[in-house]
């Protein structure tokens, strides 16, 4: 099915407006990222050079298809470091704080970055004895030029019900673990062995 141009521009018009509002009603949220780090970048990753050397405004730019940078553009982005104010710590057990980036955040900052990218959960079991739970999770990003994928593991002690379900903060942690294996974050863990 193909669009006219026109059609185009005003479906960008739309989502673009329709963004902007319920960005509005996100931002009076509390785990909403700051505007500077939204600024910086403000360039859509869709925009492209023809689009640039036309003199389009980038909100009338829609892409013809959701796959349009190669891989090494993507990990180039998620690479760069996060804002400290997105990152929290907690405390171990052990009394060691822990720097680390919550879960929808890392979400917020692929669907950022790597706009095309896929995660799963591939397996979760239970220790032996029943008292933690590991998962394993997938993340994938496509490219123009290949896909890759990395994987991770979690893992949540069953009595540890603190901050909600142990499987939910085992996956958590192997997704972030699997965003960190291409780059996103992967800093703060050199930071704590240092």
């Amino acid at each position: 099915m193909a669009f006219s141009s026109l059609k185009l521009k005003s479906l960008a018009r739309a989502v673009s407006s329709s963004t902007s509002a319920s960005s509005a009603s996100f931002s009076k949220s509390k785990s909403v990222l700051p505007q500077d780090y939204w600024r910086s970048y403000a360039k859509s990753s869709f925009t492209s050079a023809a689009a640039a050397n036309s003199g389009d405004d980038v909100a009338d730019v829609v892409p013809s298809s959701g796959i349009s940078r190669p891989l090494s553009e993507i990990l180039k982005e998620l690479n760069k470091k996060v804002p400290d104010s997105l990152i929290k710590t907690r405390v171990e057990k052990d009394g060691f704080p822990v720097k680390y980036i919550p879960w929808h955040v890392v979400n917020r900052v692929m669907n950022l970055h790597a706009t095309e990218w896929s995660g799963e959960v591939r397996n979760i079991s239970y220790s032996a004895d029943g008292k933690t739970v590991s998962v394993v999770y997938r993340v994938t990003l496509y490219g123009t030029d290949a896909e890759i994928y990395r994987e991770s593991t979690g893992t949540a002690a069953i009595d540890d019900t603190n901050f909600g379900d142990p499987v939910q903060k085992a996956e958590a942690m192997a997704f972030r673990r699997a965003c960190a294996r291409f780059g996103l974050g992967l800093y703060l863990y050199h930071e704590d062995a240092s």
